[in-house]
């Protein structure tokens, strides 16, 4: 599952730099689609971890904090395609997303869990 969850992500990030280029290029029909796309994953990465957090009865506050990053970082992801989709300022939203995202990898990357194959 530790796989699949990371692949999500892989594939979620993927698209929401298809979106973003194809809302700043004007092809809206193209990047709704898209966008479409990785609501799709949204729910699959939200699912996979949340399959990972309950796999375990005994959670400490690092395996919390990543599940609250993770979400953090699926709200700015669909953040900053719906400001981007709307032409407002965007600039804040990039920095904040390229901190959590860094935070959820490393923070996942740390905890015992890992890249472990079950």
């Amino acid at each position: 599952m530790t796989h699949m969850h990371i692949t999500t992500w892989v594939i979620a990030l993927i698209l929401v730099i298809v979106s973003y280029g194809l809302y700043s290029a004007g092809n809206r029909k193209g990047a709704k689609i898209a966008h479409m796309i990785l609501r799709l994953f949204y729910i699959l990465i939200i699912l996979t971890g949340a399959e990972l957090l309950f796999r375990f009865t005994v959670w400490n506050g690092e395996y919390i904090a990543k599940a609250v990053l993770g979400l953090v970082t699926v709200g700015l992801m669909e953040m900053l395609l719906i400001r981007r989709k709307k032409e407002k300022s965007i600039t804040g939203i990039w920095v904040g997303f390229i901190v959590v995202l860094l935070l959820t990898i490393a923070l996942g990357l740390r905890l015992p869990l890992g890249f472990k194959v079950f």
